[in-house]
């Protein structure tokens, strides 16, 4: 038994099932959809699909990030059963939560003196910081200490590749990202931005590209270009998805058949409440291991 606790929030879009599989806590971002506030638990209080059918009929949603109070009670909660804390957060690039997990530690150590609580910013969003906590969790059944595992995923972060696509432009639109006249363009002329996470954890615009067919092939290409050893990769591949699962799953049958020594399976996972507030239904992302990143 390690000891501690290896924790993430709910952003990571990965399943209840999994999270306790691996043998992972999390706590759970709110959002909030016509002034209804929710939990983002993972689909448990409101399934993808309902979620996703809601944002395509127009309501709105606005979302807030986990709050000192809550990560101080989230924390003790361990210590009281005299465990240490490995907490991976949210990239701190799209989120201010890592500052707040950072600052609760500090006063939840106060509290328990003979408790370490470790804060890592994951750099990462979505299914890949959930690809990051897998990862992290079989270090931990490895054996690593939790101050081992949290200078590991700190070496380590900027290896896990985010490339993104979408082919709805209108919840960028909402959120002021572009603006009518862009979407309406780049929906006349099949526009799918490909975006990625860079080396400080922003989302960054890449490359327009026309057609989804195009943009499909085309981020299995980047994969192709970025994956640890190449056509040869061999670690695990995860993709999240919001209301697109034909179109991830079509990423997925590219990427099984394109790297043959992959580690199982493709795992496709919807992308939650927190992230999908942002990015609306129609995105499909892809992480894997690879090169660091360094722009």
């Amino acid at each position: 038994m390690a000891g501690y606790i290896l924790s993430g929030c709910s952003a990571a879009d990965l399943r209840r099932e999994h999270f306790e599989r691996i043998g992972v806590k999390y706590i759970c971002f709110h959002y909030m959809m016509d002034d209804v506030v929710y939990p983002d638990d993972l689909g448990q209080t409101m399934p993808a699909e309902e979620f996703y059918a809601r944002m395509a009929k127009g309501a709105m949603t606005k979302t807030s990030q986990i709050n000192i109070s809550e990560y101080e009670d989230y924390f003790a909660s361990f210590c009281k059963q005299g465990l240490d804390v490995v907490h991976v957060t949210l990239s701190s690039g799209i989120s201010g939560t890592y500052n707040a997990a950072r600052l609760a530690a500090i006063v939840t150590q106060e509290r328990f003196p003979e408790r370490e609580i470790y804060v890592v910013d994951s750099l990462g969003a979505s299914s890949g910081y959930g690809l990051l906590l897998d990862t992290a969790a079989a270090m931990r059944d490895q054996g690593m200490s939790a101050k081992e595992l949290a200078a590991w995923i700190e070496q380590n972060r900027l290896r896990l590749h985010h490339w993104f696509f979408s082919t709805d432009l209108s919840s960028y639109v909402r959120g002021g990202r572009i603006s009518k006249t862009a979407a309406f363009f780049g929906g006349v002329f099949e526009i799918c931005p490909l975006l990625n996470m860079d080396s400080e954890g922003h989302l960054v615009p890449r490359k327009k590209v026309r057609t989804k067919k195009t943009v499909i092939r085309e981020i299995v290409d980047r994969m192709e270009e970025n994956a640890e050893n190449g056509l040869d990769y061999s670690g695990k591949c995860f993709i999240s998805m919001s209301a697109c699962r034909e179109d991830a799953e079509e990423v997925a049958r590219l990427v099984e058949e394109r790297f043959p020594r992959l580690n199982g399976k493709v795992l496709i996972n919807d992308i939650g409440g927190l992230i999908g507030s942002h990015t609306g239904p129609g995105t499909v992302a892809l992480f894997f291991w690879g090169s660091e990143r360094t722009d």
